[in-house]
């Protein structure tokens, strides 16, 4: 099916729109919530809706082999930036836009208003998350990944207090660590291969002589650990526990995206450049993941168990997802890789609804507790919000008493939600991949994901039974509805992910399908032409 010449520029649309959002909102008076709020939520909706359009461009069969091809200033890729629009980048668009527009509505009636220029760090946060899922060139992905990485610096920090500058510290210096790999990783790939386009990469891997080849492979491992620190893989996401429990509620939501991020540059990177296609280096690197997706599962399992605080529980929850999912990619395969895909969905979204849900049930006190938390932070140094007036909602620790345990049970991999339905479609494509004896390494990782699950939801209905029952008589704590509405929201979408899990499940393996084939996407990329200028009409117009 043809598809119009203007509808490719709805690829560039998930970048630009942030980006002039975000420089407007710069010079409006820092008072001016409502108008900087309201530019925000029209930007939110107009990113989800062009990141809708372009899933139904991807997976309705108007571009071949679903893969839009957007080429920045008119340059033919190798030698310009490409951006590309598939399915697996449509699907993380939509997951971007959705859980952004649930924290911009939590934000609104508390945390926009402490600090300054919460907004525009959120709208420039957004460009670089959606230029790093369309990206197809090394350099502009270490680009949009600084956009985001700066972005996210002064939103760690928003709401100052001594905790979240510390943790802020340790961030902002691991992330400069990690980019200085990551260049030196562009630098050493661009010297074996002359080339930064990953589907150039992916057709010319092949070809590379011995020095060549063993200078990509520094080079690839340099970006490995650049991407393995933003993923939080052990023993580099070391920084992550303290960073969550430390960041403002909608901040921490956010924080759970970009962990994926680092992830989605693995599996993008890997399939492209180290698949079936690369010959002698097809394969490079993938057993490596597997092992420290199944240390990292490991480790994370163990400091849900030793955790206490809600803030650091979601950190370790954040590096078992992490984990599984680095040695799904690890493991390979197709209906392994889709199975790990509708995890990432499931997961991520129940964790962003977790982060939202943690700080409105702090609020839940016994008769009395409120004199002694006043008095307390009389003496202590933050810029918080203060707390919501007016009436509660009606039935609110019923609310907040469901949505945990929504978010619990998909956290866990407990049935009948979405985090039971992937962790079983995982075992079963892992065990069905194996045509003769099943590999003791699979049988590791379903024990550990079985173990994973099962820390987590000792952690949770710990943290749980101490929030909602150990404190006896308590005051229903006083939401606004502006928060409400984007926990259930979250919340429903997990639901509907398991009511629909066959359509899902439909969609994600002709994405997997896809990725698989490397040779599509070099002929897509390498092969879309410039748009040619019309020729100027006669009679000197």
């Amino acid at each position: 099916m043809s598809v119009l010449p203007w509808v490719n520029h709805l690829i560039i649309v998930p970048v630009l729109l942030p980006l002039v959002v975000g420089a407007l909102m710069i010079p409006i008076n820092q008072k001016r919530h409502g108008l900087k709020f309201a530019l925000g939520l029209a930007s939110g909706v107009l990113l989800w809706v062009a990141a809708l359009a372009l899933l139904v461009l991807a997976d309705g069969g108007h571009w071949p082999g679903g893969i839009g091809v957007y080429l920045a200033a008119n340059w033919a890729a190798p030698f310009g930036i490409a951006l590309v629009a598939d399915r697996l980048s449509a699907l993380m668009l939509v997951l971007t836009a959705t859980i952004a527009l649930a924290v911009l509505v939590f934000s609104a009636r508390r945390w926009d208003r402490v600090g300054v220029s919460f907004h525009p760090f959120f709208q420039f946060l957004l460009m670089g998350l959606n230029g790093a899922f369309l990206t197809h060139d090394l350099f502009n992905l270490f680009v949009f990944f600084e956009v985001m990485l700066a972005a996210s610096y002064g939103l760690v920090l928003h709401g100052y207090n001594l905790r979240r500058i510390q943790a802020g510290m340790q961030y902002i210096a691991v992330n400069l660590v990690a980019s200085l790999l990551f260049l030196i990783g562009v630098a050493l790939i661009y010297a074996a291969t002359g080339t930064l386009n990953i589907a150039d990469l992916g057709a010319r891997v092949a070809l590379l002589g011995a020095q060549d080849a063993w200078l990509l492979q520094i080079g690839a491992v340099a970006l490995a650990l650049a991407f393995l620190t933003k993923g939080a893989m052990w023993p580099l996401g070391f920084w992550l526990p303290t960073t969550y429990a430390s960041a403002s509620a909608p901040v921490g939501a956010m924080l759970v995206l970009m962990t994926k991020v680092g992830v989605y540059a693995v599996l993008r990177v890997w399939l492209a450049v180290f698949g079936d296609q690369a010959g002698a280096l097809g394969g490079f690197g993938f057993a490596a993941l597997t092992v420290g997706g199944m240390a990292t599962l490991l480790f994370g399992a163990i400091g849900m168990l030793a955790s206490q605080d809600g803030g650091r529980m979601a950190g370790y929850g954040a590096i078992v997802s992490s984990g599984t999912l680095l040695a799904v990619i690890g493991h390979s395969g197709s209906a392994v890789l889709a199975s790990g895909l509708y995890y990432l969905l499931g997961s991520t979204l129940a964790m962003a609804a977790f982060m939202l849900l943690i700080e409105l049930t702090e609020r839940i006190r016994p008769p009395g507790a409120a004199l002694l938390a006043i008095t307390m932070e009389a003496f202590a140094i933050e810029d918080k919000p203060e707390d919501p007036v007016g009436v509660g909602i009606p039935g609110t620790l019923a609310f907040l008493g469901l949505s945990f345990a929504a978010c619990a049970l998909v956290i866990a991999g407990m049935p009948p939600l979405a985090g039971f339905v992937a962790k079983f479609s995982l075992f079963h494509a892992m065990l069905a991949a194996s045509s003769d004896k099943v590999p003791a390494m699979t049988w590791l990782l379903i024990a550990l994901m079985v173990v994973g699950g099962l820390a987590a939801i000792i952690a949770l209905m710990r943290l749980g039974v101490r929030t909602f029952w150990a404190a006896g008589v308590v005051t229903p704590p006083r939401l606004q509805f502006s928060e409400a509405v984007p926990v259930g929201a979250l919340v429903m979408l997990c639901v509907l992910l398991t009511v629909q899990a066959g359509t899902v499940f439909e969609y994600l393996g002709r994405t997997t399908e896809g990725l698989l084939r490397g040779a599509d996407y070099a002929l897509r990329v390498l092969g879309e032409p410039a748009v040619q200028r019309l020729p100027a009409a006669e009679g000197g117009r």
